[in-house]
């Protein structure tokens, strides 16, 4: 990690993101529900899942912002842990005001991930902008770091880990699962 990241990660206490191509791989699937009426799902990853839990854990405060409205990313949002939920804003720049205000918190202690161009908007609000590996050009090109991993495969995972290493939680992780234990 460069001096340059890890100094932007050392300050961070809220970590807010999109969810479609983000938390997501950007597929919606639609499935009949028992009512007949179609139900949207979309896929997560199991790691970034354990990220949430994490971050929660350590006082890292979290959040999503959406263009779209899902029940499954209220579910998300509830089982993560995450104190902020905005959905069906392509709009951001009023839902971020509003979120740091709420937070009581300066822009330089907020990250963002995101990988389209309603995104970038926040990435010039935020401490630490971040787009997935699968963003669009423009959208890198924008952003402070680009992560290796593509949106709902892990990004959220190699963030969080950039993070707590930045603020030295680490090792408590490694401790907490017996990694790096002598036998």
């Amino acid at each position: 990690m460069s001096p340059d990241i890890s100094e932007r990660a050392s300050k961070i206490k809220l970590l807010l993101m999109d969810v479609d191509g983000v938390l997501t791989d950007g597929t919606i699937t639609f499935l009949p529900g028992p009512d007949g009426q179609w139900v949207e799902t979309k896929p997560f990853d199991t790691q970034d899942g354990l990220a949430l839990q994490w971050l929660h854990r350590f006082g890292i405060k979290t959040g999503v912002i959406s263009g779209r409205k899902s029940p499954a990313v209220e579910l998300r949002a509830s089982t993560g842990h995450m104190s902020y939920c905005y959905q069906g804003h392509l709009e951001k720049i009023p839902i971020i005001e509003e979120i740091l205000a709420d937070a009581k918190i300066a822009s330089d202690e907020v990250a963002y991930i995101g990988d389209d161009f309603t995104d970038v908007v926040i990435f010039n609000r935020v401490g630490w902008a971040i787009a997935v590996g699968n963003s669009r050009a423009e959208v890198k090109q924008s952003a402070d770091y680009v992560t290796t991993a593509r949106g709902g495969h892990g990004a959220l995972r190699e963030v969080t880990e950039m993070l707590l290493k930045a603020q030295g939680h680490w090792d408590t992780i490694l401790t907490h699962y017996e990694i790096g234990r002598e036998e």
